[in-house]
């Protein structure tokens, strides 16, 4: 009804601008003249796009007003709790490994069962699974049909999702894919076979650069990408589609093709490269404008690139509302639109300083930064130093890469000349992998900045001075000189205020440390991440989150390399920060861990670790220090992995105060180890168990009779960390305590008359 209504009313609108009469003409009549008098142009211009855009937005509500009532019907289904559930669904979207080793797609569901009722359920979903619970995992791709058994809970609001479904009780592919799907999906399949074995970090790139599929990049590489703002390369993107697009038009143009079956030719293309990469927000966006573009060369009516976006942009989300919640289709609009409206005005800038070959080169990837930076921020509040740098040296790579990877993608029939192209396009995509992988090593690589919203209108604001400062001219008028001279100082007030910070977080951040510490217990949010220092020689007891608050700390301690890694278990609160230290290993050592522990084991011992499974009376050194391990015990079953089945370590000389250091451990545990007999107290330090959870064992701590308790903790934590029973237990034995959601990071070493000094970061 109301589509009807607005094109109802856009008739109408046409038919009144349409209007025009010749003034000075008398009536038939003879009498009094009526005037018609004609809108100006632009008055007429903006009467039609406000007309235009109130049809647009209303065909998008009608399209959700009648996607609504199915899932409405879903959502009173009352799935949350823990609910049982049985759903049957096809895939939509490619299959994704998440960072907990976990799969994830998109599916449309059919219906779902709960107990012995079958609920018809025309909706779409997000999987998610454990990659060892599925069945039959060759045949789980796109155009698959599947059962997911486990729990479900609503999709978040404003998301395409109806329901988000954790397939626990694992997941059956019930039908493989079929026809084009099938061939897509093997022909996939076939690339990343190609590439195995091919050496180096540049072999896992070439199936993303060639058709989307990221399995193969290593978690270390997809950081690497992102902190120097090359993530763009690491999958399928717009400029693949219109690479891919335009090559088929010029050889159908070398042919000697009429107009028409070149168009004919692109759309071909255009489906089949869509089918075979699977409809990612960004090649959706660039496949409907790529189709405008051809209407209108088959018309032969050449279209302004902005209002081709425009266009484009239109129809998808009316189509597909639910892509204005997608990051990546907002990316793609915005970069796509900065590079049309941004990028020649900043060449013509940037000529006054430098050649212009290399004005033009800089300002494609400077003009997409500024424009996606203030979204990015968003994910991760920091503003990568290096991104144009690195974008400037990899761009011209990447259209190799993905030409000779979607050839050897295509030439699976025959595997002597598919491999040979795979090992062609490991060239140009190796030397992308050597970049991203330099630039995000480089010192001060990422600004920290604002975050949420007011990170991003702050950094559009320094993006939109930066591109006025570069693209307006000295003279001119008045309004201009001043307004180049107001972005002049903005710009100059902040990269002083940004390089400053960075500075003291990076190469100046160990001045604002003791030089003295021995142990530093670095703030990374809701997890553990302490630093040992004897003699030169660092060890780690686990990485916190997040790579990047460790990466920030390191980089502040000015810790190039660990001596010893400590993972005393595999939550992600202790093992999240990996990536940061990755190739950076000396030993690692190490719980009991599933397959999760293990699969973070393997990937610390391919870049070159010694790994060390740890067990109670085990011992070694760092340069003046021992370490003895005092849990878990060698073979015990009563605590195979997670939490209760932590090492703990006993650390002591060479400068570090006796150390107590606790990981996760519960009051059960935390019993037996008292009643063991293999503390050694008094201590001066203890790393409180758990973040200081409510579950802890009195006499440990009294028995350990520590000076300092240490917290590591994050600020506002969902946990209640630490809790007040925890507190009154560290209250109750005379320590100090020390917090990290409170203090910052923490910096301990030995004093005069056998003290210990405590520095914080907040508090002196």
């Amino acid at each position: 009804m109301a589509l009807t209504l607005w094109v109802l009313v856009l008739g109408l609108t046409t038919a009144v601008l349409g209007l025009s009469t010749r003034e000075g003409v008398p009536s038939r009549h003879g009498g009094a003249r009526t005037r018609f008098r004609m809108p100006r142009p632009a008055v007429r211009r903006a009467l039609v796009v406000v007309v235009l855009a109130g049809a647009a937005s209303a065909a998008a509500a009608s399209h959700v007003a009648l996607a609504q009532p199915a899932r409405t019907a879903v959502e009173d289904l009352a799935l949350t709790g823990g609910r049982a559930v049985d759903i049957r669904a096809d895939v939509i979207g490619k299959i994704e490994r998440r960072a907990d080793g976990s799969l994830a797609f998109d599916a449309r569901a059919s219906h779902v069962r709960i107990g012995d009722v079958k609920h018809p359920t025309p909706v779409e979903i997000t999987v998610r699974v454990s990659a060892e619970d599925v069945d039959r995992p060759w045949q789980l791709d796109v155009g698959s049909t599947v059962d997911a058994r486990g729990t479900a809970k609503p999709g978040r609001p404003g998301e395409r999702a109806v329901l988000e479904v954790w397939a626990s009780r694992g997941l059956e592919v019930v039908k493989a894919p079929s026809g084009s799907a099938a061939v897509a999906g093997g022909l996939r399949r076939g690339l990343v076979a190609a590439v195995h074995g091919l050496p180096g970090e540049g072999a896992g790139l070439i199936p993303g650069l060639a058709v989307g599929d990221t399995s193969v990049v290593s978690p270390s590489l997809d950081a690497a990408m992102k902190e120097s703002s090359l993530s763009h390369l690491t999958a399928v993107s717009g400029a693949n589609c219109a690479l891919v697009v335009g090559i088929a038009f010029a050889l159908a143009a070398a042919l000697g093709a009429s107009r028409r079956f070149r168009v004919a030719c692109g759309v071909a293309v255009l489906a089949g490269f869509v089918m075979l990469v699977t409809p990612e927000p960004s090649v959706v966006r660039a496949a409907a404008m790529a189709a405008i573009a051809m209407l209108a060369v088959l018309l032969g009516r050449a279209g302004a690139g902005m209002a081709l976006l425009s266009v484009a942009v239109a129809l998808l989300l009316v189509l597909d509302p639910w892509l204005a919640a997608s990051l990546g289709f907002a990316l793609s609009v915005v970069a796509t639109g900065s590079l049309l409206l941004w990028a020649r005005p900043l060449a013509t800038g940037l000529a006054r300083a430098v050649p212009r070959p290399l004005a033009l080169a800089l300002a494609v990837p400077l003009a997409a930064q500024l424009a996606c930076g203030p979204l990015l921020i968003l994910i991760e509040p920091t503003v990568p130093v290096y991104g144009v740098l690195a974008n400037l040296l990899a761009g011209p790579a990447a259209p190799a890469a993905t030409v000779l990877g979607l050839a050897a993608c295509l030439s699976g029939p025959l595997p002597w000349l598919q491999s040979g192209l795979a090992a062609l396009a490991w060239l140009p995509a190796s030397w992308i992998a050597a970049t991203a992988t330099t630039a995000s090593t480089l010192p001060a690589d990422a600004l920290p900045w604002l975050e949420g919203i007011p990170g991003a209108v702050a950094l559009a604001g320094v993006g939109l001075s930066i591109g006025l400062a570069i693209a307006l001219e000295r003279g001119g008028s008045r309004a201009r000189r001043a307004t180049r001279g107001i972005a002049i100082v903005v710009v100059a007030v902040l990269t002083g205020g940004g390089l400053g910070a960075a500075a003291l977080t990076t190469l100046a951040g160990r001045w604002t440390l003791p030089g003295t510490w021995a142990l530093l217990a670095c703030d990374v949010g809701q997890g553990d991440a302490v630093l040992l220092r004897s003699e030169g020689a660092v060890a780690l007891i686990d990485t916190g989150p997040d790579p990047e608050a460790l990466a920030a700390c390191l980089s502040r301690a000015g810790i190039d390399r660990i001596d010893l890694l400590v993972l005393t278990h595999y939550d992600l609160d202790h093992v999240g920060g990996l990536d940061a230290v990755r190739g950076r290993i000396g030993t690692v050592l190490h719980g009991p861990g599933d397959a999760k522990g293990q699969s973070a084991i393997a990937s610390l011992t391919a870049r070159g670790a010694r790994a060390t499974e740890a067990s109670a009376g085990l011992s070694g050194s760092l340069g003046g220090a021992r370490w003895r391990v005092l849990w878990p015990k060698a073979g015990s079953r009563a605590f195979p992995s997670g939490n209760d089945a932590s090492v703990v370590l006993d650390v002591r000389g060479g400068g570090i105060p006796p150390t107590l250091l606790l990981g996760d451990l519960s009051a059960s545990p935390q019993r037996l180890l008292t009643a063991s007999g293999v503390l050694d107290p008094p201590y001066a330090i203890v790393k409180t168990a758990h973040h200081g959870s409510a579950d802890q064992h009195a006499e440990l701590y009294a028995a350990a009779r520590p000076s300092i308790a240490l917290v590591t903790v994050g600020a506002g934590n969902d946990y209640g960390h630490p809790r007040d029973e925890a507190l009154k237990i560290l209250a109750d034995v005379d320590a100090t305590i020390a917090r990290t959601d409170r203090d910052g990071a923490i910096a301990l070493w030995s004093a005069e008359a056998g003290s210990v000094a405590i520095w914080r970061d907040r508090g002196g």
